[in-house]
């Protein structure tokens, strides 16, 4: 039996993208090339304040010629999609660009496990995107160690066992993400505060610096190029009693990071570099934190 399992996200939305103007519409906004997006390739990316602070994170699909999906956070009682809805209507202005929610339309699933992208007949590329039954299938645009999204239509579940796949658990899901060092939109990104470029969206493949102007450009150039990246988020094992999110973790009498969540015994936090060494003392209301760096995660020479 293949090692893969399914998990349907309860908390995604669908906004639906359409008309000739969709993809300048949202060029001038997101972080990432929307020019990129075809069938064959998705993206990831964020809408920023004009300060370059983050609001939204979202993938976009490809639906047909004619519009794009953005699979994004639904919030409590659909509160953060709403909230981009209204943002992405009111930068709408004049541009021949039609939105509309179609969260009720589909199931958001991830699909995660050693042989989930194999299960799915999908390539280890991120992002790579094809057609699967009525729906999409895509690597995770951000990291293929994720696994993959799928798009389907409501009540379409079949689909997933007919690939082999068995239902796992959302908690699951996310252990395995953190674990990785992936956020989950503002679960641990702070509204209007957490910058990109702490919390790897560029090695995520979520922010384009040859692609022109975006909202919030500005800042987030300027942290790359002139190196003022000081903290990351990654992730951490926790050893004891699990500290609520929010809490602060000390080494010694200096803060060294903020825990931003917890799943099972690990979670993200958000760690000032200098802190992190193989023999830092770190703690948190009592519980033994030891912080991990993916991969994946480039840090500057003088902090790795």
């Amino acid at each position: 039996m293949t090692e893969t399992f399914y998990a349907l996200l309860p908390d995604r939305a669908v906004i639906r993208v359409s008309g000739p103007d969709r993809v300048s519409f949202l060029q001038g906004l997101v972080s990432n090339n929307i020019e990129t997006v075809t069938a064959e390739q998705s993206s990831y990316g964020a809408l920023l304040s004009p300060q370059g602070k983050f609001l939204f994170d979202f993938f976009v699909y490809q639906q047909d010629e004619d519009s794009l999906l953005i699979e994004c956070e639904y919030g409590q009682d659909g509160a953060r999609a709403a909230e981009l809805f209204k943002k992405l209507r009111m930068y709408k202005l004049r541009a021949k660009v039609e939105l509309s929610d179609v969260t009720d339309s589909y199931d958001v699933i991830a699909v995660y496990g050693k042989d989930a992208l194999s299960a799915l007949s999908l390539t280890d590329n991120p992002g790579s995107t094809s057609a699967f039954a009525t729906g999409i299938k895509s690597v995770d645009p951000r990291l293929a160690a994720m696994g993959a999204r799928v798009l389907l239509p409501k009540n379409s579940l079949a689909e997933m066992a007919a690939i082999g796949a068995q239902e796992g658990t959302v908690e699951a899901y996310h252990e395995m993400r953190v674990a990785l060092g992936v956020a989950n939109g503002s679960e641990e990104l702070e509204i209007d505060r957490a910058i990109l470029l702490e919390n790897g969206f560029e090695e995520l493949n979520g922010v384009d610096f040859k692609k022109g102007c975006f909202m919030g450009q500005e800042l987030t150039a300027r942290t790359k190029y002139r190196g003022l990246v000081r903290k990351r988020l990654l992730p951490i094992k926790i050893e004891g009693s699990a500290p609520k999110p929010g809490t602060t973790i000390m080494n010694g009498d200096k803060e060294a990071g903020i825990i931003r969540s917890v799943h099972g015994d690990g979670g993200l936090a958000l760690i000032r570099l200098e802190r992190i060494s193989d023999d830092a003392e770190l703690l948190a209301d009592g519980a033994k934190i030891a912080v991990t760096v993916p991969d994946w995660v480039s840090l500057p020479e003088k902090s790795a």
